[in-house]
């Protein structure tokens, strides 16, 4: 099953320079013994049972996995998901191994624009491999995270998964966490009434709008990987390592739940954005109508004493001075009675 492609730019954030076509790990008893060897010795690595491989392919093609499925059995499914761009993050299960597919985000700086890279695995009992469709994961500290746990390597596979979710995830968090300081930012611009901050207020609620739904197509299915992962029945995941995968869980469970609060946040901001607009409309209404009232009364009373009728005052020195008390008298009136209630 596939779905739209999420909104990624263009331009990977990480560096501009091609991936590695293929790296590798040998682990043995928690030790990691190797580095970057040939991919051709995973065979004679495997034969051993205490020993665990980590294979990385960025860019693969068809033919790269063909050298691998004699070895781990790769379903055809499976191995068109990896090739396949624009994947809902999944896990699905196949006789010999699993198959995981999965999102790195990244938020610039300023906030403005969401990065995607995703990242397809395969799981077997002695083996992780993962499919990079680009280089905007980077590899290097997912390297570093598992260096930092040396205690937990003996875990082989479970240890060297969860490392990748657990970055992952925090990956997420960080996105949104960004986000929620732009709202933040947004709001404080809602009630200035300059007209370049105005237009800001637009185009940054609708880039969050945006943003959000985009984060929300990665995070969502996250939990129901995780709760497949969590099985016991699958055997991927030993005693020891399960705290560690449920602290990653709670960790989806909090980014779900604050990106859809967020997101409720945002429609409420453009809501009350429109609504502050609406009320800085009817002001500006109010005191023209209330100004054009005021300027109807000089235009009135001297309408009506520039009749060519005979009239009170006509011709004379005294009419003049009549029409020009009404409209002083009128006008302040009207004017006092709309600053009362508070037109002007």
């Amino acid at each position: 099953m596939t779905m739209e492609p999420p909104a990624a730019s263009a331009v990977p954030y990480r560096r501009p320079e091609d991936c590695p076509r293929a790296r590798t790990r040998l682990y043995r008893e928690g030790v990691c013994l190797s580095e970057n060897f040939p991919v051709a010795d995973i065979t004679g690595h495997l034969a051993d049972p205490a020993s665990v491989v980590w294979l990385d392919l960025c860019r693969p093609t068809p033919a790269d996995f063909a050298m691998l499925d004699k070895e781990f059995g790769l379903h055809e499914l499976a191995v068109e998901d990896a090739l396949d761009e624009a994947q809902r993050p999944k896990i699905d299960r196949y006789p010999t191994h699993l198959f995981l597919s999965a999102y790195a985000v990244h938020l610039d700086p300023k906030g403005v624009r969401l990065d995607v890279g995703e990242v397809a695995v395969f799981i077997t009992g002695q083996a992780l491999i993962t499919v990079r469709k680009d280089d905007q994961f980077d590899l290097g500290p997912l390297l570093a995270r598992w260096d930092a746990s040396p205690d937990l390597a003996v875990h082989g596979v479970a240890f060297l998964l969860h490392g990748l979710l657990d970055l992952l995830v925090d990956g997420h968090f960080d996105a949104v966490s960004q986000l929620d300081e732009g709202i933040e930012q947004l709001e404080d611009l809602l009630f200035d009434e300059r007209r370049a901050q105005i237009e800001q207020v637009h185009r940054r609620s609708f880039q969050l709008r945006k943003n959000l739904v985009v984060l929300r197509r990665v995070v969502l299915p996250m939990r129901e990987v995780l709760n497949t992962l969590l099985r016991r029945d699958l055997h991927t995941i030993d005693e020891a390592m399960v705290p560690y995968f449920q602290d990653v869980y709670d960790h989806v469970l909090r980014v779900t739940e604050w990106t859809e609060s967020l997101r409720d946040l945002v429609a409420t901001t453009v809501e009350t954005n429109l609504t502050v607009q609406a009320n800085r409309m009817n002001l500006i209404m109010k005191k023209v109508t209330s100004w054009a009232a005021i300027i109807a009364v000089p235009t009135a009373i001297t309408g009506f004493y520039g009749q060519n009728l005979p009239y009170p005052g006509h011709g004379t020195g005294w009419g003049v001075w009549t029409s020009t008390a009404l409209i002083a008298v009128v006008s302040g009136l009207l004017y006092l009675a709309f600053k009362r209630r508070d037109w002007l």
